[in-house]
């Protein structure tokens, strides 16, 4: 298997990135670093990359292994200290809200932080990632508050 990733120069600092699936995503430095903010930067696709990652390989993971859940929510944080090149370190929380036992559905989530391609390139670049697990219960305030869904993006269509 490949995958095909194209780079189309728009103007300035800014992108666009298609994938050969027909998916295109928007990429800009922010303001204060000489972008327009047209998109997020690629390093911050980078990070969310690995949100989407955990989420997703948690999913298959909780569906093989039938750890049955109905909200996820996954924050990441990255940090790049000022001057360093790249990331030298992630840290994130991880709320699932299930009524499966606590155990089961963070034994899925430490076999998805393992198994996540994303984040074996991460391991491989010696960069390390923790993620925190809380587990609450279908219709609690602290699950309903935790799972509120994110505004929708806007439709970022042009060329």
């Amino acid at each position: 298997m490949t995958i095909k990733a194209v780079g189309k120069w728009k103007s300035g600092f800014a992108s666009w990135l298609e994938d050969d699936r027909g998916h295109r995503v928007p990429v800009d430095l922010p303001r204060d670093e000489g972008g327009e903010d047209a998109g997020t930067s690629a390093l911050e696709l980078n990070i969310l990359s690995l949100t989407g990652c955990i989420t997703t390989i948690f999913a298959l993971v909780a569906q093989k292994r039938r750890v049955r859940f109905e909200g996820m929510k996954v924050e990441l944080e990255a940090e790049r200290p000022r001057g360093a090149p790249t990331i030298t370190a992630v840290k994130g929380r991880c709320v699932i809200v299930s009524t499966q036992p606590a155990e089961e559905v963070e034994h899925a989530l430490r076999i998805t932080l393992r198994t996540c391609p994303v984040g074996v390139l991460y391991e491989k670049a010696g960069i390390p990632v923790t993620v925190d697990c809380e587990v609450l219960p279908p219709g609690s305030a602290p699950a309903d508050a935790a799972l509120q869904a994110a505004p929708s993006p806007p439709d970022r269509t042009e060329a």
